[in-house]
């Protein structure tokens, strides 16, 4: 939206009071985040000058944009995610629009104000489009980037508002990412990060066979000096033999996973409409710690679900202690109106389900800490982020952005470099080094 803004001639401004338009990109996946929306939305419509446009985009939108517009006195324009591309029309729609007495809602209650009704861009239309105006769909933050390979998402979760909100997966053309990488490698980023709500289905409605596979490849040649090419979001089951030649023969490709898992107990996964095959699990995990034997994997757990018992729930702490992921997230139940769990409630307390959270994460800490430790002795290479008073801060290839760690290294070192650091310390989720000597 950005990128079609500025082409439309807007400029990307600081801080809000500097705007004609204020946008917030919601999100509406889980009830958190929903609270998060709004207080955005607040923030901003309370501070807004008459002058100034305010556009609630994004996810909370996409389902709930008639309930945003009623909780949110000040919103100008209702937009989702389906229709993102359609940014610029919407903004000279509203700037075409007066900003008080047209349009006003009918039923007020007695002595309450009167409140323009927002401007709504929620189209019928079943999946995001495709008409992306020639948008480069990637998320630039120094020296890595996202890029976007598809949107949406053909799963079945039953806890899961995704596919209601965007709709089935819409794989995005091979050669359009490939000549987005590319023109990312031209900017100067040395990390590429793929992402989509599910990687592991990219290209299934183009016709192609193990598209993920076959892009990896693709794009190591397209772009051979692209230093890390990074994977997110892998679903269980849908790993591939050749998925894990493809990593394990180009070096680019970080042997780096994340794949949420959700739980580890067969009837807890059934009830979330999961892979509920834990055999899978523990035989391709091994698989690939066989083959990439400096492999860092990633998951992420839901703790409180509906009907899980004390023994389901120990079931995933075994899991979890067995398995021995370099890192791991959790989050506790979040009902969600209109998705397939619906019908189950939320019958577990709130009180359960954070004990429930606190003891997994505390497991995964101790886990954390002792892989963590493993690491000290050893040279990693890492890429710089940011440097201040002789510190400077990176990531290894075990670090996603945002959800993982740091290392943290003594020493000036060039932001946006990638450097030899030997390690010298360790924490639950970080650690420490000194530039190592180049070979």
């Amino acid at each position: 939206m950005t990128q079609l803004l500025e082409r439309d001639g807007y400029q990307a401004v600081g801080a809000p009071q500097q705007a004609s338009i204020l946008i917030v990109n919601t999100c509406g996946f889980i009830g958190p985040a929903r609270e998060d929306s709004y207080s955005a939305l607040h923030t901003l419509a309370k501070a807004k000058r008459p002058d100034q446009i305010l556009i609630a985009a994004g996810c909370l939108t996409q389902r709930y944009g008639a309930e945003v517009a009623r909780q949110v006195s000040g919103v100008d324009g209702i937009l989702g995610t389906r229709r993102w591309m359609d940014i610029v029309e919407v903004v000279r729609q509203l700037r075409k629009k007066p900003t008080a007495a047209k349009g006003l809602r009918q039923a007020q209650p007695l002595g309450s104000e009167l409140r323009p009704e927002p401007l709504y861009h929620l189209p019928e239309t079943p999946t995001i489009g495709t008409d992306e105006n020639g948008v480069l769909r990637a998320c630039i933050a120094g020296a890595s980037a996202y890029l976007k390979i598809a949107d949406g998402c053909r799963r079945p979760c039953a806890f899961c508002a995704i596919p209601l909100i965007k709709g089935t997966t819409v794989s995005r053309p091979l050669e359009t990412i490939l000549d987005e990488a590319r023109k990312l490698r031209n900017l100067g980023v040395r990390e590429l990060i793929l992402i989509a709500q599910d990687t592991t289905d990219y290209g299934h409605d183009l016709s192609m066979n193990d598209g993920l596979a076959t892009l990896l490849e693709k794009m190591t040649t397209s772009v051979p000096d692209m230093d890390w090419i990074r994977i997110l979001y892998a679903f269980p089951g849908y790993i591939t033999d050749r998925l894990i030649d493809v990593m394990t023969s180009h070096p680019q490709i970080l042997p780096y996973l994340d794949i949420p898992l959700q739980h580890a107990s067969p009837a807890t996964l059934t009830r979330m409409r999961r892979p509920a095959n834990i055999d899978w699990v523990h035989t391709t995990i091994a698989k690939m710690r066989s083959k990439l034997p400096k492999l860092a994997i990633r998951t992420t757990f839901i703790v409180g679900y509906p009907g899980e018992t004390d023994g389901e729930f120990q079931s995933l702490l075994d899991f979890v202690e067995e398995t021995r992921f370099d890192r791991a997230g959790a989050f506790p139940f979040s009902f969600e109106a209109g998705t397939a769990s619906e019908a189950l409630g939320d019958p577990i307390p709130a009180a359960v389900k954070e004990m429930r959270y606190q003891k997994l994460m505390e497991l995964q800490q101790s886990i954390s800490l002792q892989i963590n430790q493993s690491y000290v002795g050893q040279t990693l290479d890492v890429l710089i982020e940011g440097q201040d008073k002789g510190i400077a801060i990176g990531r290894s290839y075990r670090d996603a952005p945002e959800i993982d760690g740091y290392v943290v290294v003594e020493g000036k070192a060039e932001t946006g470099s990638i450097i030899p650091v030997k390690i010298t310390g360790a924490m639950a989720y970080d650690l420490t080094g000194i530039p190592a000597p180049l070979t």
